[in-house]
């Protein structure tokens, strides 16, 4: 059963779905404060509800005190994911004691795991003065090919992936490794498109904009066979997917080339200035089937906007 304070799964997929249609900074910083009170994060929730993913987008959000918030609700989950995962493991290996054998009372040493529980996976240590992490403050050893250009692009990977992230270094050494991989075996070696390719994929993961893109690969969702395939739009950060759509929308409205008849009319009112002096013009911009989508233009304000 899922474990959360008031919270099931679908009353916060509800708040999930309250924060993308957020209209205002103070409402998505209402809605993050009641998800960082409510709910207690467990593997099994965050993977069922895509709950970290949700919150994660608005690491750059131009709010500061959203980006912080959003950086300490991250944080949060992690350590008590962690701290669950530590503390099952040390009762699964606490040996059983039948009621029959039972000795009498006694103090017991405390429990201490094996070195390879506590060993395997060291807490990350950030750098001082919240410098980014890379394979040196991490301490990776990245030669691991006969080819210094593969290990070079297995490094930089790295320390793209390891600038913000509070991920284990192995988790995110394999990481860059998986995606140096795919791309050698994609481009046939270490030829003019595998180094374009490594370029493309560097820059688009050290975009301090995009820490989504960062955190979707090191998580697992986006696989280094699925990164290889996408194209630069797919994998720009949110902000500048909002601004190509805008900009995609503005030229419809400014397109000449189809020389659409415009229509003035008082059918329509201006959301900005409530005067109903609006001209109008109609235009196929989806599937034939498709009804068509009317652009419209307050006369009186310059105010624009669209409806199917």
């Amino acid at each position: 059963m899922v474990q959360t304070r008031g919270l099931d799964v679908k009353e916060i997929k509800s708040l999930m779905s309250g924060l993308e249609k957020a209209s205002t900074p103070q409402i998505t910083i209402d809605i993050l404060e009641q998800l960082k009170k409510d709910v207690v994060p467990t593997e099994k929730l965050l993977r069922e509800t895509k709950l970290g993913i949700a919150v994660n987008k608005l690491r750059s959000h131009s709010e500061k005190k959203i980006s912080e918030l959003v950086k300490s609700m991250i944080k949060k989950w992690k350590d008590e994911v962690t701290a669950q995962k530590a503390s099952s493991h040390a009762q699964s290996s606490t040996p059983s004691v039948t009621t029959a054998n039972k000795p009498s009372p006694v103090a017991l040493p405390s429990f201490t795991p094996p070195p390879d529980v506590t060993a395997s996976k060291p807490k990350v240590q950030r750098p001082p003065n919240g410098a980014p992490r890379d394979v040196k403050t991490d301490g990776v050893k990245t030669d691991i090919y006969d080819d210094r250009v593969r290990n070079s692009c297995v490094t930089v990977t790295y320390n793209a992936l390891a600038s913000d992230s509070d991920a284990h270094s192995d988790t995110i050494f394999e990481c860059s490794k998986g995606i140096e991989r795919v791309v050698f075996q994609n481009e046939k070696g270490a030829t003019p498109a595998y180094r374009t390719k490594m370029r493309s994929l560097y820059l688009n993961l050290k975009d301090a904009k995009n820490p989504n893109l960062r955190y979707r690969v090191v998580s697992g969702e986006i696989s280094a066979e699925r990164l290889y395939r996408m194209s630069p739009q797919e994998m720009a950060s949110e902000d500048l997917k909002n601004e190509i759509k805008r900009l995609e929308e503005k030229n419809l409205f400014n397109a000449q080339g189809a020389k659409e008849q415009r229509a003035v009319t008082d059918r329509f009112t201006c959301g900005k200035c409530k005067q109903k002096k609006v001209s109008y013009y109609q235009m196929q911009t989806r599937s034939a089937d498709e009804p068509l989508t009317t652009f419209c233009t307050c006369e009186n304000c310059g105010n624009r906007w669209k409806f199917s």
